[in-house]
This record gives C-alpha cells, structure tokens and sequence, in this order.
C-alpha cells in the first residue's frame, strides 16, 4: 500500500525527514571522482592526505551535499505525486568528512511559503558524523502542489 500523498498543507515547521546513515568508503570517493572528474588526490590518495591537515582522505563536499538528497529521505515516497520541482540546494561545509567517517543525514521543514497553486517547502539540510559534529548545514527548496479541491 502507498503512504498517503503529502501536499503543501501538509507540512509542519519543524517536521523532520531522516536519510539512512552511511560509512564512506574509498568505493564512494572513487566512485564520485569518475561521476564528476574531479579527482583531485586529497580524496584519494593516502599518502597525499597525510601530508594536509586532514591526514586522511577528505569527502568531496559535493559528494557529502549529495548525501542530503530528499529522493532518499523517509520523506520521498510522499511526494512521489505532489513534488513539482526542486527550486534550490545551499551547503556550508562545516568540518570535514574523513574516508571511514559514518555520516548521518537529516531534513527539517523551516520555511512554508503559499503560492497560488503550489506552495514552496524550504527544508534545513544538516550532516553529521558519528561523534555527532555537524559537519554540513544547507537548504533545499521545492515546489509542492497544494491539495486539490
């Protein structure tokens, strides 16, 4: 059976969506390198990583804004019928991400704005890691229909 669908009235200031945890490995850096060519030896390269003052390989950042998708929240299968559009991400990159580091991302409604027809939900992306730092604080914005009459 499909979970009831989510319109903009719907939405709580407040509300939270979580995603499943992950423990980056060097699969997600290679992975991500080959995705988007960015292979710079900081994510990969373990002697190079020694030598910065991370001393180990550091996430993309995009890699770990990627993490905070809403197609892989609990909130997803709600919208699957009244999403319109995604309007916009920001990230603040706030610590690094160390290859071995379990991230754990979250969503939380913080803004409702009405339109006429749709209503924008603006959502706090936030990350972080397995000694409970935050290590990302962003934004998503979508488009969401409103209930039908």
């Amino acid at each position: 059976m499909a979970p009831p669908t989510k319109y903009f009235e719907d939405f709580e200031l407040g509300e939270t969506f979580t995603i499943p945890s992950k423990t980056l490995t060097d699969a997600h850096f290679l992975f991500f390198a080959g995705l988007t060519g960015d292979n710079h030896p900081i994510h990969y390269d373990v002697e190079h990583a020694k030598q910065t003052r991370f001393g180990k390989p550091i996430a993309h950042g995009l890699l770990v804004a990627s993490m905070t998708a809403a197609g892989a929240s609990t909130l997803s299968p709600h919208t699957e019928g009244s999403i319109v559009a995604f309007l916009e991400q920001s990230s603040r990159f706030l610590k690094p991400v160390l290859l071995g580091d379990t991230i754990y991302p979250m969503l939380e409604v913080s803004e409702l704005v009405p339109k006429r027809e749709v209503g924008v939900v603006r959502l706090r992306s936030r990350v972080r890691n397995q000694r409970d730092e935050i290590c990302l604080e962003g934004m998503h914005a979508y488009l969401i229909k409103k209930r039908p009459a």
